[in-house]
């Protein structure tokens, strides 16, 4: 059986990850807020972002997709399509 989680389950995982791995407060992540100049992460903390998501959705993720994200919600709309479990 297939299924898609929805966009509320990847944001959670990329806010998850993005507390962990850069140490950002929970409360500054939202969808609206900047890559770069809000949450302050550079290209290399966007590789490890796309790693930990590949990772967990056991699938590999093109780090090439990301290179336009420029918020929160990019980087969902981006992810979603990968976002299926058997």
């Amino acid at each position: 059986m297939r299924f898609i989680l929805g966009k509320a389950a990847v944001y959670e995982k990329i806010k998850e990850i993005m507390i962990s791995n850069f140490g950002i407060d929970a409360v500054s992540i939202s969808p609206e807020k900047s890559l770069d100049d809000d949450l302050k992460l550079d290209s290399l903390d966007m590789v490890d972002l796309i790693l930990g998501l590949s990772d967990y959705i056991g699938r590999k993720i093109d780090p090439t997709l990301f290179k336009d994200a420029g918020t929160v919600q990019d980087l969902i709309d981006s992810v979603f399509p990968f976002w299926k479990s058997e």
